[in-house]
């Protein structure tokens, strides 16, 4: 009886820990950790995308509008700087090197469409073929980086409530040592708040 007793004993804690553990969000949590990475990829993957597009596109404008060269250079530096951050997945958990990213990202957004609007001062380059592929390539592409961003967005907010949710915050701290990962913000929230100014 002893024996047997025993390994009942010991069945019933194996079964308890196990409904314990699985309670605790630890699959939960390192799946949604996978998932944000994935995201993030998918991020980086879509912004290398339009960096490889802006050699072309510079290269084409330059043919029609050479002395637009201060436009030109602020492209060029800033696709330099927007693609010398080493980007990894380390920069998910910094959230002063990630704040850095989308600002070399946002001024490299803004520099591109400097760039686009040259384009109305030149009706020639706006009839060139390439200069029109290019930028609807340029245009599905901030329309993939647009897709990419919102399925990061979903994921870390998913992410970060289990990290912050009980019980599994307790997981996430003292298990796994996860912590809330940031998340991609407006460029300017002010901009966004006050409405647009209408004139006649």
């Amino acid at each position: 009886m002893g024996r047997t007793w025993w390994k009942k004993t010991v069945i019933t804690l194996a079964m308890v820990s196990a409904c314990s553990v699985s309670g605790c969000g630890y699959n939960d949590l390192q799946g949604l950790d996978e998932d944000t990475k994935a995201a993030w990829s998918e991020v980086i993957n879509q912004y290398q995308r339009r960096a490889d597009l802006i050699p072309n596109l510079v290269a084409t404008v330059k043919g029609y509008a050479a002395h637009e060269k201060e436009t030109l250079e602020g492209v060029v530096n800033a696709r330099a700087k927007a693609t010398s951050m080493q980007v990894t997945p380390e920069v998910l958990k910094d959230p002063a090197a990630f704040e850095q990213f989308q600002k070399a990202q946002a001024g490299l957004a803004s520099a591109l469409g400097r760039l686009i609007a040259i384009a109305e001062n030149y009706p020639n380059l706006k009839a060139d073929q390439n200069f029109r592929d290019l930028q609807s390539q340029l245009e599905g592409t901030e329309n993939r980086i647009t897709v990419a961003r919102k399925r990061y967005i979903d994921r870390v907010a998913e992410y970060n409530k289990m990290v912050r949710y009980f019980p599994t915050n307790l997981t996430a701290k003292f298990l796994l040592h996860l912590d809330e990962r940031p998340n991609f913000t407006v460029a300017d929230e002010n901009a966004v708040a006050k409405p647009p100014e209408v004139k006649f």
